[in-house]
């Protein structure tokens, strides 16, 4: 357990100064995440996705416009729909900022046998389902 609190602690401390760097705040850092994990997402999906408010998503998208890290824009399928898309200079910045860490990572995972890998990607499924489970008790929900 101290490793993975070891590790959650140079995540943070990862995510504040990436947060600093990119001149936002933790939820939009929180929300480019989820744009860069599931790619352009409407206001509501981005909602649940970054497990915040409708109003508190709206705000937090209107920052990142300002900003020039995401932009909004009307589904060519469903003129109805519109989509949080992430900018070139977002990408940009986030392959700037995470590439190196991936490429290390990457690395590192390369060192692991087959058996090995299915083992710590076992772990890290239960570990997220715990936190996630955590942070619904934490909101008010289930136990």
């Amino acid at each position: 357990m101290s490793a993975v609190q070891e590790l959650q602690d140079a995540t943070d401390l990862v995510d504040e100064l990436a947060a600093r760097r990119l001149g936002i705040n933790r939820t939009d850092l929180r929300c480019l995440s989820r744009l860069s994990a599931r790619g352009a997402l409407t206001a509501s999906e981005l909602a649940v996705a970054a497990g915040l408010t409708g109003g508190a998503t709206t705000t937090a998208i209107d920052r990142l416009e300002r900003a020039g890290l995401a932009r909004r824009v009307r589904d060519a399928a469903d003129r109805r729909r519109v989509l949080v898309h992430l900018t070139g200079q977002a990408e940009r910045l986030s392959t700037e900022i995470w590439g190196p860490i991936v490429d290390d990572a990457r690395a590192e995972l390369r060192r692991f046998t087959g058996a090995e890998l299915e083992l710590v990607e076992r772990f890290l499924r239960h570990a997220l389902d715990n936190q996630i489970r955590h942070a619904g008790r934490l909101r008010g929900g289930s136990s």
